[in-house]
């Protein structure tokens, strides 16, 4: 990974939808790395001492690994989101890794500065709240989906979501990494994914494997890909383009947004 000074915090969503004082709070703060695809920002244990926060076409999911060699996908965040200490103070052991998916920038700023930044400002508090909220739903969501859904389903799932962060129809994903992210054998995967090519939901090339028609992914995936983007709306204000990619996250006017406090509720018995 290489360090280069940065003095933005343009290209995370996140970032973006700070007003001009919390911006200035977190920005002498940031540092912007490179990132490659399969690089590992933490395992499993690592005190986590940054708040990491891809940007632009950067992805990273977050895994569990398993005794056994496999690992399964819980969340996969892109430029809406940030990862590690996100709402602790900072320098906890992760429970997890986190690995790039899809190379880019990162920005990264110090759990311990953020969490100052965070007693300095209530919208601050809230937005980040409020996106703690919209990450355990997606990591909920993917372990009910992991126990309860066809592979072919989960499959569009993820695919989906990856294109919501990149934007894109073809999309840099190998039968390897996807095999990995579904916690399946390679070989099982790649039957998989030739009956889904032969019925026309994914065109498989080198490297890559493109979504050629959303409506029709959209149609043939699990409801879990779009609860998590209905509650990301809901309680994040989440705006998306036509083709699906999330472009903005607007907390402005947070009384017309679901409340995080009022989700609990209405989920209580």
């Amino acid at each position: 990974m290489n360090i280069r000074p940065s003095s933005t915090i343009d290209g995370n969503l996140l970032l973006e939808a700070l007003d001009a004082d919390d911006r200035g709070l977190l920005a002498p703060h940031a540092e912007r790395r490179e990132v490659r695809r399969g690089d590992v920002l933490f395992r499993a244990g690592d005190d986590v001492s940054h708040v990491t926060f891809p940007a632009h076409h950067c992805v990273v999911t977050l895994v569990v690994p398993l005794m056994d060699g496999k690992s399964v996908e819980t969340a996969t965040i892109g430029l809406e989101g940030a990862m590690g200490g996100v709402v602790s103070q900072g320098y906890l052991p992760a429970f997890g890794q986190a690995v790039v998916q899809v190379g880019g920038s990162v920005i990264r700023i110090d759990a311990a500065r953020l969490s100052e930044a965070k007693q300095a400002s209530k919208s601050l508090r809230d937005l980040f709240v409020r996106y703690a909220d919209c990450l355990l739903a997606q990591v909920l969501q993917s372990v009910a989906c992991n126990a309860a859904h066809t592979i072919e389903r989960r499959c569009l799932r993820w695919l989906l979501t990856l294109q919501d962060r990149i934007g894109t129809p073809e999309l840099p994903v190998t039968h390897e990494l996807l095999a990995d992210m579904l916690g399946v054998r390679r070989a099982y995967l790649t039957e998989v994914l030739g009956r889904m090519q032969r019925d026309g939901l994914i065109t498989i090339g080198h490297g890559r494997i493109t979504l050629p028609d959303r409506a029709r992914a959209e149609a043939g995936s699990c409801e879990c890909h779009a609860a998590v983007r209905r509650h990301f709306e809901e309680v994040m204000g989440a705006v998306y383009a036509p083709g699906g990619r999330i472009v903005a996250v607007d907390v402005g006017e947070p009384e017309r947004l679901r409340s995080p406090l009022a989700l609990v509720k209405d989920a209580s018995p």
